[in-house]
C-alpha cells in the first residue's frame, strides 16, 4: 500500500505548478495544494528548506529537496524553472541547438566576424546595413564580440 505521504510528494514533483518563486518568505495565507520554489535563504516555517519545493497540504508544509534536473512551471511567471543541482534557474533553457520544423535556426555560438573595413569601392550604405546586423547577433549572443 502507497503511504498518503508518498502520493502527496508524487503529485509535487510529477507535475509540478508552482504558484511563485524562488521566493525567501513564506505566504501569509495559502491555498491547500499550493506549490512554491523556495529561494536560498528561506525564513518562518520554511526556514532550513533552502531551494526545496514547499507545498501546503491540510496537514502543514511539506517539502521535497529536488534533485538536477528537475523542472517545473512556475504559474506566476509562465516560465519553466529548472533545478541545477544547487539553486533554481527560472526561465533559462539550456541546449545545443533550436530547431523548427527539424531545422536548426539557433545552434552553438560563432566565433567574432569582423565589422567591414577596407577594400576597395566603400558602399556606406551596405556597411551600415552589415553592421547593423552583426552588433544584432552580436547583441543577442548568437555571435562573439
Amino acid at each position: 500500500m502507497i503511504s498518503p505521504g508518498a502520493l502527496q510528494i508524487l503529485d509535487i514533483v510529477a507535475c509540478a505548478a508552482i504558484e511563485d518563486g524562488p521566493l525567501n518568505d513564506p505566504p501569509a495565507d495559502p491555498a491547500v495544494g499550493a506549490v512554491y520554489l523556495l529561494g536560498t535563504s528561506p525564513t518562518g516555517a520554511w526556514s532550513g528548506q533552502a531551494n526545496c519545493l514547499a507545498a501546503f497540504t491540510s496537514g502543514g508544509w511539506r517539502f521535497v529537496l529536488p534533485t538536477a534536473g528537475l523542472t517545473a512551471l512556475v504559474k506566476s511567471s509562465a516560465l519553466i524553472a529548472c533545478c541545477n543541482g544547487r539553486a533554481w534557474e527560472v526561465g533559462v533553457v539550456r541546449g545545443s541547438g533550436f530547431l523548427v520544423q527539424d531545422q536548426q535556426v539557433v545552434g552553438a555560438r560563432a566565433a567574432a566576424i569582423a565589422t567591414p573595413s577596407g577594400g576597395t569601392t566603400v558602399d556606406v550604405k551596405a556597411r551600415v546595413a552589415v553592421t547593423a546586423i552583426l552588433n544584432a547577433l552580436r547583441g543577442h549572443g548568437l555571435i562573439e564580440t
